[in-house]
């Protein structure tokens, strides 16, 4: 089994900045892609950004250029460094991480981008 906690979100003023962290645990011998997801208040989830296990990275159109996801594989950890923040980004963010053919969601962190 594999558990993923996420930490980092919070309240910040728009044009500020958060870095989202999100660690697995459990019995894990090498993660393919992470990703983070988030989902707004009556909004679907969405595809925020993704990492492959050779580094490979991608964006969702409005995060682009605010956005860096990197990751640590000694530490099994995925990390959202967003800056410039829009009252849109708020949402609940989650982590997603691929292990051994299964996908394993983390709990979510609230992010509120407001004056």
């Amino acid at each position: 089994q594999v558990q993923l906690v996420e930490s980092g979100g919070g309240l910040v003023q728009p044009g500020g900045s958060l870095r989202l962290s999100c660690a697995a645990s459990g019995n894990i011998f090498s993660i393919n892609t992470m990703a983070w997801h988030r989902q707004a208040p009556g909004k679907q989830r969405e595809l925020v950004a993704s990492i492959t296990s050779g580094g490979s990275t991608n964006y969702v159109d409005s995060v682009k250029g605010r956005s860096t996801i990197s990751r640590d594989n000694a530490k099994n950890t995925v990390y959202l460094q967003m800056n410039s923040l829009k009252p849109e980004d708020t949402a609940v963010y989650y982590c997603r991480m691929a292990v051994a053919g299964r996908y394993y969601w983390g709990q979510g962190t609230q992010v509120t981008v407001s004056s």
